[in-house]
This record gives structure tokens, C-alpha cells and sequence, in this order.
């Protein structure tokens, strides 16, 4: 039994960050996918892949995961790199581009 321990980022549907601080003990799929021949439907035996654990910090993620003898992985969280940006700034003398309409 092994699982992934991650922060989950913003989806593109979102402006703000909730959600975004929590961390997530999510298990690997175990067993393949079968595909229904009748209906096409993919379904799975598994049923620890349907569980998502949170957690507030990655500290607890870890130490429940150990605990509970899971094998873990870590993915580290990607910031993004915010460009502080002013409405001033497209009219300084020191601009390198002339601005323009």
C-alpha cells in the first residue's frame, strides 16, 4: 500500500486560495482499471483509491502515514512567482518600450 503526500494548487477555475493550504494523503491505484463491456464504464475494485486524507500541515501527513505502516512519497509544492505589477509604471521615463494605445 503506498500513497502520495501533496498540497494541491489552485484550480483555473479559482481566484483566490482556499483549499490551497491543506495537505493531501492520497493512495495509489492498486489494481487496473476494467472497462464494462457493455456500458464502456472504467470501474475498480480498489476502494482506498477513492479515499483522500487532509491534513494541516505535511508534518501530520507524514506521521499518520507512518503510524499506519503506508509507504510514502512526498511532492513538493510549486509557488508561483508572482510580478508585482502598478498602473504607474506604464508611464515612467524610464520605460524601455514607448507606450502605446
Amino acid at each position: 500500500m503506498s500513497a502520495k503526500i501533496y498540497r494541491p494548487a489552485k484550480t483555473a477555475m479559482q481566484s483566490g486560495k482556499a483549499k490551497t493550504h491543506l495537505w493531501v494523503l492520497e493512495f495509489d491505484q492498486e489494481s487496473p482499471r476494467k472497462i464494462d463491456p457493455i456500458m464502456g464504464y472504467t470501474s475498480s475494485g480498489d476502494m482506498r483509491q477513492q479515499v483522500k486524507l487532509t491534513f494541516e500541515t505535511q508534518e501530520l501527513a507524514e506521521a499518520y502515514a507512518q503510524r499506519n505502516g503506508i509507504e510514502y512519497r512526498v511532492i513538493a509544492p510549486k509557488d508561483a512567482a508572482r510580478q508585482v505589477v502598478a498602473y504607474p509604471d506604464n508611464f515612467r521615463y524610464t520605460r524601455t518600450q514607448p507606450w502605446t494605445h
